[in-house]
């Protein structure tokens, strides 16, 4: 008789094998999972930088103010200033620099809806807004409020030193002359988080 070779793993093999994919799960899941977290983290830091630069930028070539804020509607075609920085935000015209995007010139130049799950936004003096001039420059305390300085956003982690030696969380400033700049500095962080007394998450 023709003798048949059998093809297949042996419970040794199989046992091994299961071992090997434990190993890797072990490690794997819980870089996925900082993976995640990062990506999410950089995308809201990123979208509010962008729209500084946005706002700045426009300000001077359109020659009028542009101001940014939080809005608690920002992806509807009445989207407005009001609501916090977490609901969404938004980046328009605001001719008579009131702050109030009112008229049919005020448009919205570009619309951040909710920051993504899990993330947290502390803000130095509550601000809820920041306006550009005609001429590029900041605007502060536009109807005696307080423009945005600073915006610490984290998650869960807080502020500690994730992958690649920065931290976990992001540190997003505004100076008086409107340039805008993200930190991944834990000391900064915590300076700031400190001066605001507020706390991350």
């Amino acid at each position: 008789m023709d003798k048949r070779n059998q093809n297949g793993f042996t419970l040794y093999e199989l046992l091994i094998t299961m071992v090997i994919v434990g190993v890797v799960l072990t490690f794997g899941v819980p870089n996925m999972l900082a993976f995640n977290q990062n990506g999410r983290m950089t995308s809201a830091a990123n979208d509010l930088h962008s729209s500084f630069h946005l706002a700045r930028s426009e300000s001077g070539r359109a020659k009028t103010n542009i101001t940014v804020c939080a809005s608690a509607n920002a992806l509807a075609t009445t989207a407005n200033c009001g609501g916090t920085w977490d609901q969404g935000f938004i980046v328009f015209v605001d001719e008579d620099g009131d702050i109030n995007r009112s008229g049919a010139n005020e448009t919205v130049l570009q619309a951040h809806g909710p920051v993504a799950e899990g993330i947290t936004i502390a803000v130095a003096d509550d601000a809820t807004y920041f306006s550009y001039s005609s001429n590029g420059l900041g605007r502060p305390n536009v109807g005696g409020n307080p423009a945005v300085s600073q915006i610490v956003m984290c998650d869960e982690r807080g502020v500690i030193t994730s992958s690649g030696g920065s931290s976990a969380a992001r540190l997003f400033v505004a100076t008086p002359l409107g340039r805008a700049t993200v930190f991944r500095d834990n000391t900064l962080i915590n300076d700031a988080l400190t001066a605001m007394g507020k706390s991350c998450p």
